[in-house]
């Protein structure tokens, strides 16, 4: 039994991997498409906004479909999408079939996200005790690798077709062969669930606040550090994949060692610290246009942001007089829609005023979510 629950984590984690892989290959060579489409920031904004979309519509429909088909069957057929999509972005120069392709690589992507988190659940519950943050770790891993692996291909000036063709093939292959340790005797029971008390969203939203501007923080970083350290610091296409590399760095360590350091110094200190720490990355990043302090920069605000969301997350769920998945799920659909939206919206500044100016916005949620752990944390 012990054998079949470590052969279960181990293939969920490979999951959270690849689909961490797949989208850094991507998003590390952003840059290079945007050059290759001969596009603005805001364009480039609405193709990733549009990847966004996808993903909120596909998320409520994956979350009714894994209750009748069960989480093992759509993380799988998710997963083989999501690599399929991948090699079809680059493709085509034409605008709008480019931003089908993302508009499906969210809708995948979505779809994986929750079914896969749905396995992570239930490997926890056969190894019954906490393990969600490794998988988030793997995932994180997975991104650092998919960067340096971008980083890797342009060095070598592989086209990015070819990188992402042969990347998705090695992980559909890959996917295949370890679904087979997926859970799948799941029972989904007709529950009754009550909830003790009615939402009190005046409870919960100080926290989904604080997870949606966390959340563009991160998403600024995944999806215009690259860009920024190409565009605004003139830096290389061989270093602007290195430098989201280096974000996806310091989100690994971070979430690897989050939970020790929760222990060893408490909830509320660790979030001022990380927070602290991400307003500081993002200081050294915009405000000094060197190449050394844009990469500890984007560094030091992975390793800020690494932490937040399990915390606000663990918190919502154990707010009093409110039902645990009220909680969370209220908290994370809150936050999740701040790093849908946060990119585009960066971008249309960025176009505007200038990229420099739209992480400055980035920034401004940061010292609020500070402000706003100052407030809610020191009463917990």
């Amino acid at each position: 039994m012990e054998m079949k629950t470590n052969k279960n984590r181990i293939s969920v984690s490979f999951f959270f991997f690849v689909n961490g892989f797949l989208h850094a290959n991507l998003m590390a060579r952003l840059p290079e498409l945007k050059n290759n489409l001969n596009i603005s920031n805001s364009v480039l904004g609405t193709l990733l906004f549009a990847m966004s979309v996808g993903a909120l519509i596909a998320m409520p429909i994956t979350g009714w479909l894994t209750t009748q088909y069960g989480s093992a069957k759509i993380t799988k057929i998710a997963s083989i999408l999501f690599c399929l999509c991948i090699p079809l972005i680059p493709i085509s120069s034409s605008f709008w079939i480019v931003g089908v392709c993302f508009l499906t690589l969210g809708m995948s992507t979505g779809s994986m996200d929750v079914a896969m988190n749905g396995q992570a659940v239930y490997v926890e519950r056969e190894i019954k005790k906490p393990i969600m943050s490794s998988f988030h770790a793997c995932f994180s891993i997975g991104m650092a690798t998919g960067a340096g692996v971008g980083a890797l291909f342009s060095h070598f000036k592989v086209p990015l077709m070819h990188q992402l063709f042969m990347m998705g093939i090695v992980s559909l292959g890959a996917i295949i062969f370890t679904s087979k340790n997926l859970i799948k005797s799941v029972t989904h029971t007709k529950t009754n669930l009550k909830v003790k008390h009615k939402l009190p969203i005046l409870l919960i939203l100080p926290f989904g606040i604080i997870a949606f501007c966390c959340m563009i923080v991160e998403g600024s970083m995944v999806d215009w550090s690259a860009v920024y350290m190409n565009k605004v610091i003139g830096g290389s296409l061989i270093l602007s994949a290195f430098t989201f590399g280096v974000f996806s760095a310091g989100m690994t360590i971070g979430r690897l060692f989050g939970d020790f350091f929760n222990q060893k110094i408490g909830t509320t200190k660790l979030l001022i610290i990380d927070t602290s720490v991400a307003i500081l990355g993002l200081c050294l990043a915009l405000i000094f246009s060197s190449i050394y302090t844009t990469l500890i920069g984007f560094f030091l605000v992975g390793l800020g942001v690494s932490t937040i969301i399990p915390i606000i997350f663990t918190t919502a769920g154990n707010l009093d007089n409110v039902d645990a998945s009220i909680g969370i799920s209220t908290a994370s659909s809150i936050g999740y829609f701040g790093f849908f939206i946060g990119p585009p919206t960066i971008g249309f500044i960025a176009d505007a005023y200038g990229l420099r100016a739209g992480l400055y916005f980035s920034m401004s949620l940061a010292i609020l979510m500070l402000l706003l752990i100052l407030q809610f944390f020191r009463k917990q």
